[in-house]
């Protein structure tokens, strides 16, 4: 498991790599859910999403052996576009893996950050193709199967928990699990009493089926939300979630789309659908846990195009 320390070490590794980014109420969420919530944007992170964290962590421990032999990265999306930026600015040349239906612009900005990109069929593919290339010598920065990954994005509920003390439940998304992992780890050392609630999209269920079937196992991906869409979790990922995670909720990608308009109407934030679930899940978590709620949501990430929220917005019905 991660320790408060190893998310303290990961903190002062990160330290100047990465920006401290922005935790605020929000007036205009709070009066939309009826209750008080604050916002981590980790959307105003470099690169866009929480991402960075994890994989400025990882570089920055690695030794310069690892270092000039190069890195790779299997990606949805956000966390190539992450390793591809971090690795240029430390020199190390990177590799990302990503499957042909990652965003397009995900894809343009790994290569316009210099790093080579290896596409493939699916994600399930993307990971078959990552053992080939660790063969060639590179070293793996895993999204979220890495402790030195999951302590640096811990760095987010470090500072959470130092900026908002006054929380109850804190929402993170779900995709491997390792920002979730090192949030509700940096919590429980920091904010014991504040519970931490899941959430996925319908089609991208990797943590939830784990849980019930007790311990991680593939899982069909069908969900517009490639950034949530793991093939499946990690033992590692999955043992936090099973210790410190109060339950992870599901809502369907109509919902995840409708979230991140209500978060461009009501926050006046540009959020990608992965943080746009946040929004129906808190209302789940209101319905559960009844008056006296203090909401957190980490925004994990705003790596969406205006065609594609409009896209998703028309095929859904919601103009």
């Amino acid at each position: 498991m991660i320790g408060i320390a190893d998310i303290e070490a990961a903190a002062r590794l990160v330290e100047g790599h990465v920006v401290r980014t922005p935790t605020v109420p929000s007036p205009g969420l709070s009066e939309l859910l009826g209750a008080p919530v604050t916002a981590k944007l980790e959307l105003l992170q470099r690169t866009g999403s929480f991402k960075a964290r994890g994989a400025a962590a990882k570089l920055l421990s690695l030794s310069e052996a690892e270092r000039a032999a190069g890195v790779v990265a299997v990606s949805g999306g956000n966390h190539g576009i992450a390793l591809a930026v971090m690795a240029a600015a430390l020199d190390v040349k990177a590799t990302v893996v990503m499957p042909r239906t990652a965003p397009a612009r995900s894809i343009r900005l790994a290569e316009a950050a210099g790093a080579s990109v290896r596409l493939t069929d699916g994600m399930d593919s993307a990971f078959e193709l990552v053992p080939r290339l660790r063969d060639e010598g590179l070293t793996l920065v895993h999204p979220f199967d890495d402790p030195v990954v999951i302590a640096g994005q811990g760095t987010v509920g470090l500072e959470l928990a130092e900026d908002a003390d006054d929380l109850t439940d804190v929402i993170v998304s779900i995709g491997g699990g390792g920002l979730i992992a090192g949030v509700a780890a940096a919590l429980r050392a920091r904010r014991p009493g504040v519970r931490v609630w899941g959430v996925e999209t319908a089609g991208a269920q990797a943590m939830s089926e784990a849980l019930a079937a007790g311990g991680p196992l593939p899982v069909a991906v069908s969900s517009i939300v490639t950034t949530l869409s793991a093939p499946s979790v990690s033992r590692l990922t999955y043992d936090h979630a099973a210790a410190l995670v109060e339950e992870v909720l599901v809502v369907p990608d109509r919902e995840a789309v409708r979230g991140s308009l209500e978060f461009a109407e009501h926050a006046k934030v540009w959020t990608e659908p992965a943080a746009g679930c946040l929004l129906p899940a808190a209302r789940q978590v209101l319905d559960r846990v009844g008056g006296g709620a203090r909401i957190g949501l980490v925004v994990c990430g705003g790596n969406v195009t205006h065609q594609e929220i409009a896209g998703w917005t028309e095929r859904f019905g919601l103009g």
